[in-house]
C-alpha cells in the first residue's frame, strides 16, 4: 500500500512537470514591419497604334506601281503607288497655255491704259476711253489670277498620282493590285499606316474602385503617390514584364453606363515593335501610398463576420489572438494599418500543428519562408479591392 501510495503520488506530480519540460513546436512567423507602401492596380488592357493613317486614291486612274514592300516600315512622304498621270499632265499642259494667254492679255491692256494715261490729262481722248481702258486692265489681271489658280489645281492633281505616306511607321498588306481602277467617284482605300513607337494602351478601371481610393486619399488612410502614379508598368500575356515603363496619360471623366468602368490611356515606348496593335496586356500602376502599414501574408489573417485576427507570438513562446484593421489586399499579402506593434512576431504557418496540442502549448517563433509557388505567384499583382469578410 505505502509503494503504491507513493507510486501514485509521483505520477501527480511528475504531470505538469513533463508539460512544462515539453519541446516547443516550431511555427513559422514574420516581423511586423511598419512602411510605406505602394498600393498597385492591375488592371487589363489592349495595344493601340499611337497613329494609325489610311492611304486612299485622291485622283481617279489605273493603278501603274506599287513601290513598297508590304509589312516594312515607311517615312512620311515616302512614295507608295504611282497612277497614270497622262490626264493630269495635259491638264497641267494646258492650264499652263491658258496663264501664257492671261498674260498676254494683261500685257496689252496694261500697255494700253499707260498710253491713254497722259492723253487723258491733255483731253485728247475722252474720259469715257481712259475709264474703259482701265477697266479693261483690271479684268485682265483678274483673268490671269484665275489662270494661276486654274493651274495650281491641275499641279496639285498631278502630285495626287503619286500616292505618299501621311505618317512614318508600318505599312499592311496592299488592298488593291496593279491595273485597277482608282479614285473614281470615291477615295479608293490602298493601304494602312500605323504608327507602333509608341503605342497606347487603353484600359478600364472599376468606377467603384475609383472612388475608393479617392476616398481613402481624402480621408488620409492613403496618400497620392505623387510621380509614380503617373508611371505604369506593362505585364505580357506570358506573364513577364515589359522592359520599357510608360506613363499614364489621361483618365476619363465620363463613366460607361452599361458597364460602370472608367477609361484610362497610358503610352510605353516600343522600339523593338514587339507590342503589336490590339494585344491584350495587364497594366500596374501605383495609384496611392498607404503610410505606416505592415504587409502581412494572407494566410496569416483569419477574416470573421467579427473581423480580422493575427496570431501574436510572443518572446515566451506565449500566443495571442490579436484583431487588426486591414485595407487592402496586394501581392498575396494584406496591408494592416492599425493593431501591430513595430517588431511583433505574427504566426504565418503552424496553426494544424497547434489544434492538435492541448490550449496553451508553448511555440517556438522561426523565420517563415514563403514556397516556391507562393513567391513566383506573388510577382502578379492582384487588383485592388476592399477586403470583405469570408
Amino acid at each position: 500500500m505505502v509503494l503504491s501510495a507513493c507510486s501514485k503520488n509521483g505520477g501527480a506530480d511528475s504531470a505538469p512537470a513533463a508539460a512544462q519540460q515539453a519541446p516547443q513546436v516550431p511555427v513559422g512567423v514574420v516581423v511586423a514591419t511598419p512602411g510605406d507602401i505602394g498600393v498597385l492596380t492591375e488592371l487589363p488592357g489592349r495595344i493601340e497604334a499611337s497613329r494609325v493613317a489610311q492611304v486612299r486614291a485622291r485622283s481617279a486612274g489605273i493603278l501603274q506601281k506599287r513601290l513598297f514592300q508590304e509589312g516594312s516600315d515607311v517615312k512620311t512622304g515616302q512614295v507608295l503607288f504611282q497612277i497614270d498621270a497622262a490626264p493630269y499632265e495635259a491638264a497641267v499642259q494646258s492650264a499652263s497655255a491658258a496663264l501664257a494667254r492671261a498674260e498676254a492679255n494683261e500685257l496689252q491692256a496694261a500697255t494700253q491704259f499707260e498710253r491713254f494715261r497722259p492723253l487723258v490729262a491733255a483731253q485728247a481722248i475722252s474720259q469715257q476711253d481712259f475709264d474703259n481702258a482701265q477697266a479693261a486692265l483690271k479684268q485682265a489681271q483678274a483673268e490671269v489670277q484665275a489662270a494661276r489658280a486654274n493651274l495650281r489645281t491641275a499641279q496639285i492633281n498631278l502630285g495626287y498620282a503619286r500616292v505618299t505616306a501621311p505618317i512614318a511607321g508600318r505599312i499592311g498588306q496592299a488592298l488593291v493590285t496593279e491595273g485597277a481602277l482608282v479614285g473614281q467617284g470615291e477615295a479608293t482605300p490602298l493601304a494602312v499606316i500605323q504608327q507602333i513607337d509608341p503605342v497606347y494602351i487603353n484600359f478600364t478601371q472599376s468606377a467603384s474602385e475609383a472612388f475608393q481610393l479617392r476616398k481613402a486619399m481624402q480621408a488620409g488612410t492613403l496618400q497620392s503617390g505623387g510621380e509614380a502614379s503617373a508611371s505604369v508598368q506593362v505585364l505580357l500575356d506570358d506573364g513577364s514584364i515589359y522592359e520599357h515603363r510608360g506613363k499614364l496619360l489621361f483618365t476619363d471623366l465620363t463613366v460607361d453606363s452599361g458597364t460602370g468602368q472608367v477609361t484610362l490611356r497610358a503610352e510605353v515606348p516600343n522600339p523593338n515593335g514587339l507590342l503589336l496593335p490590339g494585344l491584350y496586356v495587364r497594366i500596374r500602376m501605383e495609384q496611392a501610398l498607404a503610410k505606416n502599414a505592415i504587409a502581412l501574408p494572407q494566410q496569416a489573417v483569419t477574416r470573421t463576420e467579427q473581423g480580422n485576427f493575427v496570431t501574436v507570438v510572443g518572446p515566451d513562446g506565449t500566443t495571442e489572438r490579436r484583431a487588426v484593421q486591414v485595407s487592402l489586399a496586394q501581392d498575396n499579402q494584406w496591408l494592416v494599418q492599425s493593431g501591430l506593434q513595430a517588431g511583433e512576431q505574427v504566426m504565418v504557418d503552424g496553426f494544424q500543428k497547434l489544434q492538435m496540442l492541448p490550449p496553451g502549448t508553448p511555440v517556438k517563433a522561426v523565420p517563415w519562408q514563403a514556397p516556391a509557388a507562393s513567391a513566383g505567384a506573388a510577382t502578379n499583382t492582384t487588383d485592388t479591392n476592399s477586403p470583405k469578410a469570408d
